[in-house]
């Protein structure tokens, strides 16, 4: 086999295959059922034109058989008044008119046994187009229920190619969730470690560090105000209970701060007595006046 037969075999088969893909056999059915309509309709018509060819004949027929009459007439007539010469010529013609007629019953006979073959061919064609029809239908509701049935039957075991790119969607989509989680979880453990910056953020890892470091500070600076403020107490109820151990040992920063503190208010209160002295000379002032 050459290379043209062989490619040309492959075609062939593939494109049988696409077809035999694409056919629906409702589709086939029914096409094959309108192509015997289409027979006997043919059919039908056939027997129309060869019923009007026969008609015409038959007029042609009656026709010629008036004219035999005439010519019958002339001949009679010739013959009472002596005219053999006329009467033989009018018989001439009336023969001559039965032989035509006697052509004309036969093809007249042949086309009425031609017609009545085409009635009983019609009529045969007909029941068959009529059990077909039958055949068809029931065909067509037992394909069309096999075929929900296998429809039914893949989508609940999954076997069908739908439900088949469908389980394929739904693993893809899976596995595309599991990673899209995993990406987020390592930019969240990164971000949180300072192995990457934020797309907000405007300092680098020092800044990050020394801002850590800032507030360490202001964490340890509050944490020593707060036990500064817990000895000063402890201190007072020392004062009243011997009992109680005073810690000597204090934080020269602490002390400082906490002077501050003490002047702050003495100068707050000093403040708040001039006013207090102020408005009572004020009150003292108008109640004179009265």
């Amino acid at each position: 086999m050459g290379i043209l037969s062989r490619a040309s075999y492959v075609i062939r088969s593939k494109v049988n295959a696409a077809l035999n893909r694409a056919e629906d056999p409702s589709e086939t059915l029914d096409y094959s059922y309108e192509k015997l309509r289409d027979e006997l309709q043919d059919v039908k018509k056939g027997i129309a034109d060869l019923t009007t060819q026969k008609k015409r004949l038959e007029i042609q027929k009656r026709r010629l058989e008036d004219n035999v009459e005439k010519h019958n007439n002339q001949a009679r007539q010739a013959v009472e008044q002596g005219r053999e010469d006329l009467a033989r010529k009018a018989l001439e013609k009336k023969n001559e008119k039965m032989s035509q007629i006697e052509d004309l019953e036969a093809q007249i006979a042949d086309l009425q046994n031609t017609q009545d073959d085409l009635v009983e061919k019609k009529n045969e064609l007909r029941s068959r187009i009529e059990e077909f029809r039958t055949e068809k239908e029931t065909i067509k509701a037992r394909h069309e229920a096999a075929e929900a049935s296998a429809r039914v039957s893949e989508a609940m075991t999954g076997a069908g190619d739908e439900m088949e790119n469908i389980s394929r969607s739904i693993e893809r989509a899976k596995e595309d969730t599991k990673d899209m989680e995993a990406r987020a979880a390592a930019m969240d453990e990164l971000e949180q470690s300072g192995a990457l910056e934020g797309a907000l953020s405007d300092g680098d890892q020092i800044d990050q560090e020394l801002e850590e470091m800032r507030r360490e500070g202001e964490v340890e600076t509050e944490l020593e105000t707060l036990k500064a403020e817990t000895g000063d107490g402890v201190e007072a109820s020392a004062d009243g209970n011997p009992d109680v151990d005073v810690e000597t040992d204090a934080d020269p920063e602490i002390e400082a701060e906490l002077e501050d503190l003490k002047e702050e208010e003495t100068e707050g209160g000093a403040d708040a007595e001039g006013t207090a002295e102020g408005a009572a000379e004020s009150t003292a002032e108008s109640t004179d006046e009265e």
